[in-house]
């Protein structure tokens, strides 16, 4: 990651990149993210902290141990742990010895996803879980394979066959103007959430320009720049939609 205000212009970088990745452009420090192989050696000695490697791996045992530092916090709060992402599906090894060392520990758990992964996978997860927050975006199924890449089939697919399993369900709805905001998609995301018999809440997310940095600072492009978050009345209508059919725990946030 690159944060240019923190840049102090030594142009080491440029020195030391072995694929020319760092530039000057009208005087200002630029990265060229078609050349940079993320090596990290940058990163390694950017003295101001402007170039960083953004995360990093991690054991089971750390996680636990990070974890385990807050488990009378836990107790006392009546909380827990989420394995969010990401996608935790997508290392399903991995989250599945998390949550089953918490679950040893007397910790709650709860798994945040998208619902996009093979049940076999879901089924080995979910085993060592108390809660699962579930993401619906988009019912219909080529509009949300023209936002996210893929079709939807899947994931309604697998929140029905969670839903078999006796666990408390709670779906967001990530709610971003113009493309998922319509009154057909929430009606007909109420008629499949009125189906669920452990659904316990569900929350409409507004848009969010949270990521919108990250995103400039990896040299990607942020297909929603300019987007404004809408004011919580401006949804109050899709509230009602949901709550039309039955669903009585419906917050928006």
């Amino acid at each position: 990651m690159f944060t240019p205000s923190r840049c102090i212009g030594c142009g080491y970088c440029m020195k030391i990149c072995d694929h020319g990745a760092h530039i000057t452009v009208n005087g200002a420090h630029e990265v060229d993210w078609t050349k940079c192989e993320a090596c990290g050696k940058c990163a390694a000695e950017c003295y101001s902290g402007a170039l960083e490697i953004a995360g990093r791996e991690v054991s089971v045992d750390e996680v636990m141990e990070a974890v385990l530092k807050d488990k009378v916090f836990f107790e006392n709060s009546k909380g827990g742990m989420t394995i969010s992402g990401g996608e935790p599906l997508s290392q399903p090894e991995f989250t599945v010895e998390v949550f089953r060392r918490a679950k040893e520990n007397g910790i709650h758990t709860s798994l945040d996803t998208s619902g996009y992964a093979a049940w076999s996978v879901i089924e080995k997860v979910i085993e060592h879980v108390d809660l699962v927050l579930y993401d619906i975006k988009q019912m219909d199924s080529e509009r949300h394979k023209e936002y996210t890449g893929v079709s939807n089939e899947l994931i309604i697919e697998n929140l029905k066959k969670i839903d078999t399993k006796d666990i408390p369900i709670w779906v967001r709805i990530p709610t971003i103007p113009g493309l998922n905001d319509d009154e057909d998609n929430f009606r007909k995301i109420g008629e499949l959430l009125s189906l669920l018999k452990h659904l316990e809440r569900v929350d409409i997310l507004r848009y969010h320009k949270l990521a919108e940095s990250k995103y400039e600072h990896t040299g990607q492009d942020y297909r929603l720049k300019g987007m404004n978050t809408p004011e919580k009345d401006e949804v109050e209508h899709l509230k009602d939609i949901l709550e039309g059919y039955g669903l009585s725990n419906v917050s928006i946030s």
